[in-house]
């Protein structure tokens, strides 16, 4: 019993030194995990700091961004009102490179549904240009052209000066240009690059009626105003009706285009006046007309007979719609004493009245980048020999009736300088003539 009672002092105090260990080990893990809690605490609050520094210096990037941005757009929008302000004038814009090569060109497939025989495959045209500026008000342009691929004596083959003159600058609103250029008729004569048309042939009303491309030696005003009008007037050579072959169809394809000069050693004794008046005062509207005559006997044909052509054209584009009007309108004046001398059997006598006009609506169907696909539909009406002058009693001529022509295509562009063109034509009067066409285009 004694032992029994000098062990519970014993076992107490043992007691009360496991309880004072425990106590302090907890008391020691508490002040562990105190100091962890302070050091997360001062690791969270420095990163609150990092945090709002970096908010802090994201917003002034952004700030700076922004203000860059502007500033960029700001300049961009400058330099295309400057660029667009010398374009206006032709002056030369700031960093243009002195000479400029330019170009164009088209592959052309005529399939005749009615005569497969006939299917072809041309490079229609391959043009090669230049310009030069002498100086902010001084220019050159030339255009150099081959025809049907090869050119030689025995191959149909052309290699023609399409366009070669001098512009200068007189004031900001006012030009003068002198040489070989093109005459200011119609939408399709100064613009036809085959990315500037529909359809994989130009329109007969602007080929048959004004004779595009057409081009004259001579010299012109060309003037514009804030209002949207521009004009074109001068004088140049003109057309030679010596030229006339009766035997050839050609002058029925043409009547003007049988008989122009190309400036080729053109006969000069006669001039011709021409004026032409383009308005675009509201954007996408374009509203003109041009007018050209002049004498053609050149001192050789009787009577000295009077060639006049004008036309009204018009194109306005609002939104993902194109369309365009064209009415074109000549006449051979005196060509009565040229007729009389060609025999009765003769096809082709000199016409008094030729005309024509199209309407024709083209749509933006679809686009992606510079992948843009355009169907159109055209119609057209023309006549290259609507009236003659009189003839002896006995070999009078009846006019021809007026052709019709409706044209259903598409135009797909791989890029607005490269076009892949597909379109049906059919002819209400001459049915042999309903082709399928495809073409291959390109401008630079």
């Amino acid at each position: 019993m004694q032992k029994k009672f000098k062990l519970i002092p014993l076992c107490a105090a043992l007691t009360l030194l496991g309880l004072h260990g425990a106590a302090s080990a907890q008391t020691s893990t508490q002040q562990a995990l105190m100091q962890k809690l302070e050091q997360m605490s001062a690791e969270i609050d420095k990163l609150k700091a990092e945090v709002t520094q970096l908010k802090s210096a994201q917003n002034q990037t952004d700030a700076t961004a922004q203000r860059a941005s502007q500033t960029a757009a700001q300049a961009q929008t400058e330099a295309q009102s400057a660029a667009a302000s010398v374009a206006g004038t032709g002056l030369r814009a700031p960093g243009e490179p002195a000479t400029v090569l330019t170009g164009y060109g088209e592959i052309n497939y005529n399939h005749p549904t009615k005569n497969a025989s006939a299917t072809q495959a041309d490079l229609r045209r391959a043009v090669i240009g230049i310009q030069h500026r002498f100086d902010d008000k001084t220019k050159f342009v030339g255009e150099f052209e081959w025809e049907h691929a090869v050119t030689s004596a025995s191959d149909r083959g052309e290699t023609e000066v399409e366009q070669a003159y001098i512009e200068h600058q007189l004031h900001p609103t006012l030009a003068v240009r002198g040489g070989l250029f093109l005459v200011p008729l119609g939408l399709l004569n100064e613009n036809h690059e085959p990315t500037a048309y529909y359809g994989v042939e130009r329109n007969f009303v602007e080929t048959a009626i004004i004779p595009s491309t057409w081009r004259e030696g001579g010299a012109m005003l060309i003037g514009t105003t804030e209002q949207g009008l521009t004009w074109k007037a001068g004088v140049s050579t003109g057309f030679d009706l010596n030229k006339w072959d009766a035997t050839s169809p050609d002058g029925k394809a043409s009547p003007l285009g049988s008989v122009h000069q190309e400036l080729q050693l053109a006969k000069a004794r006669n001039l011709s006046l021409f004026g032409a008046l383009d308005w675009r005062g509201v954007p996408g509207l374009l509203v003109g007309g041009g007018l050209f005559s002049g004498k053609a006997g050149q001192g050789l044909a009787a009577n000295n007979p009077t060639v006049t052509v004008w036309d009204l054209h018009t194109r306005w584009t609002p939104g993902k719609w194109d369309l365009a009007a064209v009415y074109a309108s000549g006449s051979i004046s005196g060509a009565g004493p040229l007729n009389a001398a060609f025999a009765a059997t003769d096809p082709t006598p000199i016409p008094s009245k030729f005309d024509g006009m199209y309407v024709q609506a083209a749509y933006t169907l679809w686009s992606s980048g510079d992948y843009q696909l355009k169907p159109f539909a055209r119609y057209e009406r023309f006549n290259t020999a609507k009236a003659f002058a009189a003839f002896p009693l006995g070999l009078e001529r009846p006019a021809d009736p007026y052709e019709r022509v409706a044209t259903l295509g598409a135009s797909f562009y791989l890029s607005p300088s490269v076009v892949i063109k597909a379109d049906y034509q059919r002819f209400a009067v001459n049915s042999l003539n309903n082709r399928f066409n495809l073409g291959l285009g390109w401008s630079f």
